[in-house]
């Protein structure tokens, strides 16, 4: 049972408490809890944003994020709300990610700053007027409807001037991505999709004070709960420095709006929003929870700081795509898999869109993992709605796949 100090900020909690707690501020204790597009909506508003990866091995990252948490759930739901229903928007937020519409204003100053930082700016800013005229006429445009092919230095190396001033215009707020055609993106003016009251609206944090407090939230608000030390899940986009982010930490404490949490067996302090306070009276309660399975994304949420997982989950966990292929310890495109609180194993799966068939490369079961028929039925149900998801009329064991998994 956890207990408290005598300041109502201060929280005890024990490893399993603390791995719960953050599977409930992720949807994950249960997963698959959600349903529809509402419920995928509401997961993205809970957390903030979601990482967006462009390789589609077995769905893009932000897919399998989503299907892991929404019963339900369809690539073509994410594409809806993305470019029909223009509930969500693609931006720059933990990398590239997708965050609700209504968050546009919050990233004024990210635009601001970015523009200003933008290689290449002179010929950029040249031939915008030219570009905005062309997307005004035309309708959305990609780069490759531009006549402008010359090379320019920018971000990712070489690239055509087309591209660098879209992405100029993209990343500065003037446009959006439309739709996308596969990995190729189309662009749209911001004015035709994002409502006036959020394009125009002014910068909502007009200090640096406010702005920090207001991205350690969001970032505590996307994982569930930080440690103090510098790490990823606070690094990445981070406008501020370590002390900054502990001036802001030390400023949200004193208002109520977080809490401070001592886990078992760890010498820092972690903290979480007060808000989320209320999940965690079932799990002090020790309420049961079915043990349900669930296969991860490789930029989950959950695992933005892999110290954290690996200390508090005792699973460590590295994306390899980047590894060359001799040096990789598991595979390439390998997802994790949580039963219950523990993450018990992790996989290969390869989509075949042709044919329909999943195939699961190999799979690792995890030091002291001693599988059960009640893991395997719990597998066999999220390899179902894994399936499903992917639509997938076959399935293909290849390796170590354990020969049990989906009879």
């Amino acid at each position: 049972m956890v207990k408290k100090r005598h300041k109502m900020t201060d929280l005890f909690l024990t490893r399993s408490q603390a791995r719960r707690f953050l599977l409930a501020c992720q949807n994950l204790w249960p997963p698959r809890s959600l349903h529809g597009k509402a419920g995928a909506l509401d997961f993205i508003r809970r957390v903030g944003c979601v990482q967006f990866d462009p390789l589609d091995i077995a769905g893009k990252n932000a897919e399998l994020v989503l299907q892991s948490r929404v019963a339900d759930f369809t690539p073509a739901m994410l594409d809806e709300m993305l470019y029909r229903d223009r509930k969500l928007v693609d931006g720059w937020d933990k990398q590239m990610a997708i965050y609700p519409v209504e968050d546009w204003p919050y990233f004024r100053r990210r635009r601001e700053s970015v523009l200003r930082q933008l290689r290449s700016q002179e010929a950029v800013r040249a031939i915008a007027p030219t570009i905005r005229a062309a997307i005004e006429q035309r309708g959305p445009l990609t780069s490759s409807d531009l006549e402008h092919n010359h090379k320019v230095d920018w971000w990712w190396g070489p690239t055509s001037l087309a591209r660098a001033a879209l992405e100029s215009m993209y990343f500065g707020g003037e446009l959006v991505i439309h739709h996308k055609v596969h990995t190729r993106k189309v662009y749209d003016l911001a004015e035709r999709h994002i409502p006036a009251e959020l394009l125009d609206a002014p910068e909502p944090n007009p200090s640096d004070e406010d702005y920090h407090d207001w991205y350690a939230l969001r970032r505590l608000g996307a994982v569930g709960m930080l440690w103090e030390r510098t790490c990823q899940a606070w690094r990445q986009g981070t406008p501020f420095d370590s002390k900054q982010r502990l001036a802001s930490l030390q400023r949200l404490l004193a208002r109520g709006e977080v809490l401070r949490a001592q886990v078992e067996g760890f010498d820092v302090p972690f903290y979480l929003l007060s808000r989320d306070q209320a999940l965690l009276e079932p799990i002090l309660r020790d309420d049961p929870s079915p043990a349900q399975a669930a296969f991860l994304a490789p930029l989950d949420n959950l695992i933005w700081d892999r110290p954290i997982l690996e200390e508090l989950f005792g699973f460590y966990y590295r994306w390899e795509v980047y590894t060359p292929a001799e040096r990789r310890e598991y595979g390439y495109y390998v997802l994790p898999v949580l039963y219950g609180e523990r993450l018990v194993a992790r996989f290969e799966p390869v989509r075949q869109k042709k044919d329909a068939t999943l195939t699961i490369k190999n799979w690792w079961w995890e030091t002291g993992v001693t599988p059960d028929e009640a893991l395997f039925a719990a597998l066999d149900e999220a390899l179902q709605c894994f399936g499903r998801y992917l639509g997938a009329k076959r399935l293909v064991l290849e390796g170590n796949t354990p020969a049990r998994l989906g009879t």
